[in-house]
């Protein structure tokens, strides 16, 4: 190994974050604990996505290292750092005393604690997404980086989707609503200039308008207070929500805090233009509580999912409740349901399944990685919508913050895209009280 080069000791937690991890280290030499290929094994059965990082990661390692040995390390490229893999060696007295062997965090741990102290001359740093651990090795003087290549880099900066336009000419504001409810963009004053599927609120003292950015006319046209399936927006930015989900934007993403309406909006669109697609699909991520699997949970597999799913069910419900029972919506969404052309389910069990001409609805999409996020676009079809609710300050993933996760990426990576469109709801529409705990609570 280089003697210039700094030495990353990388953890499980990576490897299951993004499988192709390695090309994120340029000149760095990359040392593998043994413990986290004995973690992967256990990781490698499964459809989850951590499932299919843990097999693609070893299969990417047997492509690179082919027949060679490595026992030294070998070079991933003329002018990359090198791979290794260390092998477990017997804890130091000292380090012993606080850590239990039989941990495989501490073993990757003393991987790390080792290579600092066999090469003082160079940056040892342990790559791990797990703040606990990244605690202990700060403790006992061992440099720790999250692995963040794909981490938005200023959430303060994260595009909302849409903004507000003061001292907007009376005359532009009457145009926009008389007929074609158009205008060209150039006639306003906007600063920064308007970016695809941009909302805006438009008004002055006395008049206001909402509206949107056509990209393709570079025209401003009027938005108007919709319902969807029987449901009402209750302020601006609930209507620029509606106004995207049932436009033909194929990628919409929908931000906000709990009791804005994301989930309820996104279904009672989807309901509204069922005419226009095969199926609708209502799926969200299950993440267990302390990232356990669902086996550890009583009953069967479908008293272990029902809590999860339950809130999908929740809003369809609210829509479906609006109707008497003898109306025909009413009747049509239990149809859809018996014959499968409304389906809620776990994201892992929609994977397989074919995305052609489907309506498709990720809850939740905080607690995706930003590579499930890429997965489940790249697999939708011709004639797919797909639009993706959550919180990005509400996160369940043991190893996702509100700048890590899928979501942020995903709106920040976005933003200015055609194909895409995105709203952040900011009133909650609860209740008072409801309001008032997301805020303060």
């Amino acid at each position: 190994m280089p003697s210039s080069a700094n030495i990353l000791v990388l953890d499980t937690n990576v490897i299951l974050h993004d499988s192709q991890c390695l090309d994120s280290f340029e000149k760095d030499d990359i040392v593998l604990p043994i413990a986290v290929l004995e973690e992967l094994d256990h990781f490698k059965k499964g459809n989850e996505m951590i499932n299919f990082h843990a097999r693609n990661f070893v299969r990417i390692l047997d492509r690179i290292i082919g027949e060679r040995s490595f026992n030294s390390g070998i070079r991933l490229a003329p002018d990359r750092g090198t791979f290794s893999i260390a092998l477990d060696r017997e804890f130091d007295p000292e380090f012993a005393r606080s850590f239990s062997s039989s941990t495989p965090d501490h073993r990757i741990l003393y991987t790390a604690y080792r290579l600092q102290r066999e090469h003082p001359d160079r940056r040892v740093t342990l790559v791990t997404k797990d703040v606990n651990l990244r605690m202990k090795a700060k403790a006992i003087g061992i440099n720790t980086q999250d692995y963040i290549s794909d981490r938005v880099k200023d959430l303060s900066q994260l595009y909302k989707g849409s903004r507000l336009v003061e001292g907007v000419d009376d005359s532009l504001i009457d145009n926009l609503y008389q007929a074609p409810f158009a205008l060209p963009a150039d006639r306003f004053a906007f600063d920064p200039p308007p970016i695809a599927n941009e909302y805006f609120i438009l008004r002055n003292g006395r008049k206001s308008v909402l509206a949107v950015f056509d990209h393709e006319t570079n025209m401003i046209r009027r938005v108007d207070k919709k319902p969807a399936y029987g449901i009402m927006p209750r302020n601006a930015e609930q209507t620029f929500a509606l106004d995207a989900l049932t436009r033909e934007v194929p990628l919409v993403t929908i931000g906000g805090k709990a009791g804005t309406g994301k989930t309820l909006l996104a279904l009672a669109a989807a309901l509204e233009r069922r005419k226009n697609y095969r199926q609708i699909f209502l799926a969200r991520p299950v993440v267990p509580l302390s990232n356990r699997d669902l086996g550890y949970l009583p009953g069967d597999v479908q008293s272990k999912l029902d809590p999860y799913m339950k809130p999908l069910y929740d809003n369809l419900s609210v829509i479906q409740h609006q109707f008497p029972e003898s109306d025909a919506k009413y009747k049509r969404i239990t149809e859809m349901l018996a014959e499968d052309k409304l389906i809620i389910s776990p994201l892992a069990y929609i994977r397989g399944r074919s995305l052609q001409n489907i309506y498709f609805i990720v809850d939740e999409a905080q607690n995706l990685t930003p590579h499930e996020v890429k997965t489940i676009i790249t697999r939708c079809g011709e004639g797919t919508k797909v639009v993706f609710t959550g919180d990005i300050f509400q996160i369940d993933h043991p190893y996702l913050d509100s700048e890590s996760n899928g979501l942020s990426y995903l709106i920040d990576r976005m933003k200015g895209q055609k194909l895409f469109a995105h709203v952040t709801l900011e009133k909650g529409e609860r209740s008072e009280l409801a309001e008032l705990a997301a805020d303060i609570l």
